[in-house]
């Protein structure tokens, strides 16, 4: 079968390789891949700045499919059935945060962006049926991810006035279709005009150019402040976010694409009783809480642009330049 490995001695850092299609275990499907997705990490893996790499390891978290086979101890109501995958293993039994234990599909264990994939059985849901593969694909590592941050620990409430920064990204998008469903009212950031304009078509009030000096004045000015920040970037940003809320605030960080703050002002986080939440990915329960928000209204990922699994090194490369605007799919 066609997989994309991480070979780091190679020029692009990733190879189209020919290798044998997984055997199924007895507590395990065996799923063609109709579609996959990419995320960042999968580019930070190329980058070499992900933890535990290993060289021939197939890269890729999410993906949708047909259930070829099921093993021994799997119900056979599975067979032929169209999934899509999820893609976060062993969270563990605390609602609270992931075990020691947990890790993600696509290193250090092999991941999606092949022809076949075996996943264990607990790890596969039935597609959305209003989703095509490519937007199936699309949502599981993302759409976990911005699920738990906007509601589990954002604790987003109908009205609430929410900023999602770097619009444009797979989580972002996410945060952006869940919390105007939800009864949000949505104010977005990045910096690029056009992707603030199509955010602007989704249903966000405003949004702001962030390399712009006044940005932030404009948006205390204009809105009063946030009841809450969904945030991927970190770094020395989180000082004007602060700024941003409202007394009471929420500012949930899902990533620090910028590394970490020079400083962090403790006057301003606690006389303004801020609160400043970290999270990741997200639960089983949490799963299947996000696809039901997702079959409940209908929401379809947003896809930015579809390359077949030999052009993996444009599809990289694309999510490198940060031009995408929603997800980036690949198919076999």
């Amino acid at each position: 079968m066609k997989a994309i490995v991480l070979q780091q001695n190679s020029p692009s850092k990733i190879q189209l390789l020919d290798l044998p299609q997984p055997i199924c275990g007895p507590k395990e499907v065996l799923i063609q891949i109709k579609a996959a997705a990419l995320n960042h990490r999968d580019e930070w893996c190329r980058k070499g700045k992900y933890p535990n790499l290993k060289d021939g390891v197939i890269l890729g978290s999410d993906a949708a499919g047909i259930v070829a086979e099921v093993g021994a101890d799997v119900d056979p109501f599975w067979l032929e059935k169209e999934v899509i995958i999820n893609p976060a293993k062993n969270w563990g039994t605390n609602e609270k945060a992931q075990s020691s234990d947990f890790e993600i599909l696509g290193m250090p264990n092999s991941g999606t962006l092949a022809e076949y994939i075996t996943v264990p059985w607990d790890r596969i849901h039935e597609k959305p049926p209003h989703l095509n593969w490519e937007e199936a694909a699309a949502i599981s590592l993302a759409g976990l991810t911005a699920y738990r941050a906007l509601v589990i620990k954002g604790q987003v409430q109908a009205n609430d006035q929410v900023l999602v920064t770097g619009i444009g990204g797979g989580v972002a998008q996410f945060a952006a279709q869940f919390a105007l469903a939800l009864g949000a009212k949505l104010f977005v950031s990045s910096s690029d005009d056009q992707k603030i304009s199509q955010a602007l078509a989704l249903g966000a009030i405003a949004g702001y150019n962030y390399t712009k000096d006044t940005w932030n004045k404009e948006v205390i000015q204009q809105t009063g402040g946030m009841d809450l920040v969904i945030d991927g970037a970190a770094g020395n940003t989180i000082s004007n976010l602060m700024d941003l809320c409202k007394p009471g605030g929420r500012l949930v960080f899902y990533g620090a694409t910028r590394g970490n703050p020079d400083h962090l002002e403790a006057r301003k986080l606690f006389w303004n009783q801020l609160q400043l939440i970290g999270t990741t990915m997200g639960s089983d329960a949490d799963f299947l809480q996000m696809l039901h928000l997702v079959n409940k209204y209908q929401i379809k990922p947003i896809l930015d642009q579809v390359f077949p699994l030999e052009q993996a090194d444009q599809a990289f490369d694309r999510m490198k330049e940060g031009r995408q605007f929603g997800k980036i799919a690949l198919v076999p």
